[in-house]
């Protein structure tokens, strides 16, 4: 019967000679590959002492921005959340009160803002929905923990220090 493919190789059924009984060959070459092995360049990073460089297009934890004059940028519009597939993100919106205008950018503002860093798959897709820059994903990665909630991150966790009240804690 012929093969369909023409990559079938036959099987030598020769006797082994006597050098190939020995296996001397064989040995010699699999010590040379352990030797060349050894001498090569470890590919190991000591983790705590060194870090290794990120590459230019990692994604790591998420952060909500703030503008300029520290109001935050979500606007609870929920784009995100829709363009998750692992529909890890929830929110829910608010209203902006009289005299909060120095808190939220908009009449609307992300009242509860959670991420479930469990689900996540860290491929961007939040980041570039959001019409307002308020999301990005940065060159950090989740810690380790030992509860599922440790890894629920809330609005607290990810926003940004505001940097008018930054500076005056600096400054004292």
């Amino acid at each position: 019967m012929q093969s369909l493919t023409n990559r079938a190789t036959p099987v030598d059924r020769r006797p082994m000679t006597f050098a190939e009984k020995l296996y001397l060959p064989a040995i010699a070459k699999g010590m040379g590959i352990t030797l060349k092995h050894l001498f090569k360049k470890k590919a190991t990073v000591n983790y705590p002492e060194e870090t290794r460089p990120f590459s230019p297009v990692f994604r790591g934890l998420h952060i909500l921005n703030r503008d300029e004059e520290g109001r935050e940028r979500c606007t609870a519009c929920g784009l995100c959340a829709v363009a998750c597939p692992a529909e890890a993100i929830t929110m829910e919106a608010a209203e902006r009160l009289p005299g909060e205008e120095h808190l939220y950018r908009e009449e609307k503002y992300a009242a509860r803002y959670e991420i479930n860093m469990l689900r996540c798959i860290f491929c961007g897709f939040c980041e570039e929905a959001c019409p307002k820059q308020a999301v990005y994903m940065s060159e950090t990665f989740a810690p380790a923990n030992y509860q599922r909630k440790g890894f629920i991150y809330g609005k607290d966790d990810m926003l940004i220090p505001h940097p008018q009240k930054q500076i005056k804690e600096n400054n004292q």
